[in-house]
């Protein structure tokens, strides 16, 4: 090769390079500072956990404990009860003992009503709550302005946690309500016809226990007791 074709070749090569620096393909900016060579991250798998979805989550039900045993509610005395009133709470959620502060708050002696039946927010989905007036065998504080205190003085108060003004009772708190509701029309002889809502008691200003669950109180539930006694 002659000194010419050397001069030649040494020549295109030091073109060649000056296109490739010019154009930059070579190089990889890095002047953000936020910039993170892929090659160098650090990579540790994610720590595979069992997922259940919302929509599964909210549909499990409460935890479920015993139903309050027929057991639980005799009691040592016996006053003549003669009505059964049925109440809502109005509230989402709630529970016996919730109840009995607000009430002892309003500067009642304690919880107004004797029973209490769960929803499953504040407490398992259809657990009946005793409460001391029951115990005690005591009047009532749910339904005022009656006639001689009638409905305070001889009606047993049983309170389902939730507002039915718009929908029923959960299928639990109806079972455990109709237990319950036919254990104390044998045990105190009180007849289909004294079960009422707390609207329909005398002198009542209240939409008590919400009006979508008193028209399946009459149309449902009551002739459904029928033959209880």
């Amino acid at each position: 090769m002659s000194i010419y074709d050397v001069c030649v070749l040494l020549a295109c090569v030091l073109v060649g390079l000056a296109v490739a620096v010019g154009a930059g393909c070579a190089t990889r900016d890095t002047s953000d500072v936020g910039y993170l060579p892929y090659m160098e991250m650090d990579y540790t798998p994610a720590r595979t956990v069992p997922v259940r979805s919302v929509a599964v989550r909210r549909a499990s039900p409460a935890k479920t404990l015993p139903k309050a045993p027929q057991a639980s509610w005799a009691t040592a005395g016996n006053r003549p009860w003669r009505h059964i009133v049925i109440h809502h709470s109005a509230t989402a959620s709630g529970n016996a003992a919730e109840f009995n502060a607000k009430h002892i708050q309003r500067g009642w002696d304690e919880l107004g009503y004797h029973f209490v039946i769960d929803n499953g927010d504040g407490g398992p989905d259809g657990l009946v709550e005793v409460g001391p007036r029951w115990q005690k065998q005591k009047w009532g504080a749910h339904t005022g302005g009656t006639p001689n205190n009638e409905y305070n003085n001889f009606g047993i108060g049983v309170c389902l946690v939730g507002n039915f003004t718009h929908h029923n009772p959960s299928r639990s708190q109806l079972g455990s309500l109709r237990k319950l509701i036919g254990y104390l029309m044998r045990r105190y002889d009180i007849p289909a016809g004294q079960i009422i809502a707390h609207r329909d008691a005398p002198n009542a200003h209240t939409e008590c226990c919400g009006k979508t669950f008193i028209n399946y109180l009459d149309n449902t539930f009551k002739p459904s007791l029928a033959g209880t006694q």
